[in-house]
């Protein structure tokens, strides 16, 4: 028997995983072209995964707040730069931005002041809902919103997402 025959990349045929692993900070993000499992924790943070499942490739950001306002740097921290960004890293890995998959992770609690302005789990939920709709990707899968912060980790391979509640 030739070792790997029938066995996904990164998987050895006893079933262990020999997968990369990346562990992705808050304002940062990740796409690659070779299988990894990334795995971050998020609050009132939101966390796009987008999964190409024809070149079976995917990335994820993990951004703070919804929307950067022209002041200071430009960074991934902020959902209106963090989204379009990792949609250029696919790009630029060869997918058709026809062909990608989103899931949706975060934007715990919907924390508010008194008068309601605040919402950032909220209104980071809602850059991303408006900018994969804009950009028509669609959103195959989310665990948004509630009590509880999640750690998740995204297969870029398979597209798969394990997610659990964590307190915080």
């Amino acid at each position: 028997m030739i070792k790997g025959a029938n066995t996904a990349p990164g998987e050895s045929q006893t079933g262990s995983s020999e997968y990369a692993t990346h562990y992705l900070l808050p304002g940062a993000l990740f796409a690659h072209h070779q299988p990894h499992r990334v795995t971050t924790i998020l609050g009132t943070c939101v966390a796009v995964c987008l999964w190409d499942p024809v070149l079976r490739v995917g990335g994820i950001n993990h951004y703070l707040l919804s929307f950067w306002k022209g002041e200071g740097l430009a960074s991934p921290k902020y959902g209106n730069i963090a989204i379009p960004k990792l949609i250029e890293r696919l790009v630029l890995l060869g997918s058709n931005p026809r062909h990608l998959q989103a899931k949706l992770f975060g934007g715990k609690g919907y924390a508010e002041n008194d008068q309601g302005i605040w919402m950032v789990g909220k209104r980071n939920v809602e850059i991303a809902e408006e900018m994969l709709r804009e950009n028509q990707i669609p959103i195959v899968g989310a665990s948004v919103g509630g009590p509880s912060g999640r750690k998740i980790v995204f297969n870029t391979y398979s597209g798969e997402v394990i997610m659990r509640p964590v307190k915080m």
